[in-house]
């Protein structure tokens, strides 16, 4: 079973993004700092600073929550996935903005999915300013609904990571992830939920195939934020859709590449499980979900030890061909 088996081509939305560059630039200014396909975007915001913003989703992990009727942890989701995409940047977050849409208002799942939100913010340090509530009968099946959000950071200038500085002989630090956080579960779904139900406990998981599931996603903006003021960053990817090969080439310069050693760490267990339940090839594995990691740290070898609770996965290296993740295994 591979991805597109299931009705997602991660390769098609490569080629959109490429196809649509030329046009959104059309509608750049001065104060346009970034380009289309980096985690955030960033606009000048007076002198000395630069704003970074992120938009996206929760995507089908909201059908786990219908079906466990657990919905807070979708609300932390949401916020926790856009604090990781501006400090990417090296941005502290400021604002959150949601928008539900959904066939017909639940005023209970909603109260939930708002719930989770302001937990996250707290947690986070951010505030909820605002969003939509779309009630649309026809356009979402019902009993369901979509969750999005975007975040809104700020960073000095001075302080932008943008992955400039990445160099070979830099090293790849990885931060453990919480399960698949939002990403892939149109597969995971595929392949769990026909031989398993929610509630179902799995010794391998330690818990139900539900709560597995719906662990929350988790933020790395305070650790980040707090580890930039200690260490020089090279560079950051948080590893969403498209997992290590697909993310990290987003930050790295012309030259670089970067060697992933996939006999570094342990991959959790809910991984292994979706790939043996569904017979899962390792490629789209790498390739649709976060594997463990739910971010990467590129920093100079002198700096490792100072990152608590990371893990070397790689190096950089150099490169003639255009930039990418290369996977070993030794």
């Amino acid at each position: 079973m591979k991805y597109s088996d299931v009705g997602v081509n991660i390769d098609k939305a490569e080629v959109f993004k490429k196809e649509i560059k030329k046009l959104v630039r059309g509608t750049y200014n001065k104060n346009v700092l970034s380009e289309i396909g980096l985690f955030g975007g960033l606009y000048a915001f007076g002198k000395d600073s630069a704003l970074v913003s992120s938009i996206d989703g929760v995507g089908t992990k909201t059908k786990v929550a219908c079906l466990t009727g657990n919905h807070e942890p979708i609300g932390y989701d949401v916020v926790s996935h856009g604090s990781n995409d501006i400090v990417v940047q090296g941005a502290r977050p400021l604002f959150f903005l949601d928008y539900i849409g959904t066939g017909h208002l639940d005023s209970e799942i909603a109260v939930q999915l708002i719930k989770g939100m302001v937990r996250a913010c707290k947690d986070i340090g951010c505030a909820l300013i605002g969003g939509e509530t779309a009630q649309m009968p026809g356009i979402y099946v019902e009993g369901e609904y979509d969750l999005a959000g975007c975040m809104v950071g700020v960073v000095e200038k001075k302080k932008i990571i943008n992955g400039k500085k990445i160099k070979p002989r830099d090293v790849v630090v990885a931060l453990a992830s919480t399960g698949l956080h939002t990403n892939g579960y149109t597969l995971a779904r595929k392949a769990l939920l026909e031989k398993y139900d929610v509630k179902d406990y799995v010794k391998e998981l330690e818990m139900t195939v539900g709560d597995a599931l719906l662990q929350t996603h988790k933020s790395y903006s305070k650790f980040i934020v707090d580890l930039a003021e200690k260490i020089d960053i090279h560079g950051l990817a948080h590893i969403t859709g498209g997992g290590l090969i697909d993310n990290i080439p987003r930050v790295l310069p012309k030259g670089a590449k970067v060697v992933i050693d996939q006999s570094l760490w342990l991959v959790p267990a809910l991984f292994r499980l979706i790939q043996e339940t569904g017979g899962v090839p390792s490629d789209d594995m790498y390739r649709t979900f976060n594997m463990g990691i739910g971010m990467v740290v590129i920093v100079n070898e002198k700096d490792v030890s100072k990152i608590k609770n990371g893990f070397v996965i790689g190096t950089v290296e150099k490169t003639n061909k255009e930039s990418c993740t290369e996977m070993i295994n030794t």
